[in-house]
């Protein structure tokens, strides 16, 4: 009971839910735009990598591709955050705010992971569809970005929303940078009293309600989708 009151006195009285609230954005708005340049960054790097190699360019741009997916995916995201704001950002004389430098590495990062569903999501539709489109005369990129990956993304939308879920629950490391994150709200909720059992059950709470809800979203999406192809 004790530890309620001093949670509530804190929360309400001295106006923590607002700090929450603020970090709950946040948390949102990284999550948000870290998976919208992690689409357009990994739909370019799986384009690259389902492209036909003929050429040395090609060749040239999946070894980079290749790299710079093992580096993301094997390196830990708040080490990525660290060097970004803490020695990428300095070395480059770029002082921007710490949200700012989440987003850029959540983007980077998800990019990595994207790639990877998008080039299966791609491999997915049939070959046919990419040889139809270049048969009535499109060049072999409009065929990609208007026939093969519309109906990739389709494909892996359930994907995709995993991917969404892992960066919203991976956002709990931005602290690390400074930012004022859902997480360090409740963290200094706790700090106020030294009493940390209730602002961290009830963060474990708000994290449950965000994951439950875009995997309802999700489910609702693709029944549409499901509808939309019958009526088709």
């Amino acid at each position: 009971m004790k530890a309620w009151n001093l949670f509530y006195k804190q929360f309400i009285t001295y106006g923590g839910y607002r700090s929450v609230l603020n970090g709950l954005l946040v948390t949102v708005e990284i999550a948000v735009f870290g998976l919208i340049i992690g689409i357009v960054i990994g739909t370019l790097i799986a384009s690259v990598k389902v492209t036909p190699k003929t050429r040395l360019l090609p060749k040239i741009l999946e070894k980079i591709c290749d790299v710079y997916v093992a580096f993301f995916r094997g390196t830990p995201m708040v080490v990525q955050l660290l060097i970004g704001y803490f020695v990428l950002m300095p070395s480059l004389g770029i002082a921007i705010d710490g949200v700012i430098v989440a987003i850029i590495v959540f983007g980077l990062n998800s990019g990595a992971y994207v790639s990877e569903i998008m080039r299966a999501g791609i491999q997915s539709v049939d070959a046919g569809q990419l040889e139809a489109g270049r048969a009535v005369g499109l060049p072999y990129s409009v065929a990609m970005m208007k026939i093969v990956i519309p109906q990739s993304i389709k494909n892996i939308l359930p994907t995709l929303g995993n991917e969404f879920i892992v960066l919203v629950k991976e956002t709990s490391v931005v602290s690390f940078i400074a930012v004022a994150d859902i997480t360090k709200a409740f963290r200094s909720i706790g700090d106020a009293n030294y009493e940390y059992i209730i602002p961290y059950c009830i963060l474990a709470l708000v994290y449950l309600v965000m994951v439950l809800g875009i995997t309802l979203a999700i489910k609702l999406l693709e029944r549409r989708l499901r509808r939309n192809e019958r009526k088709a």
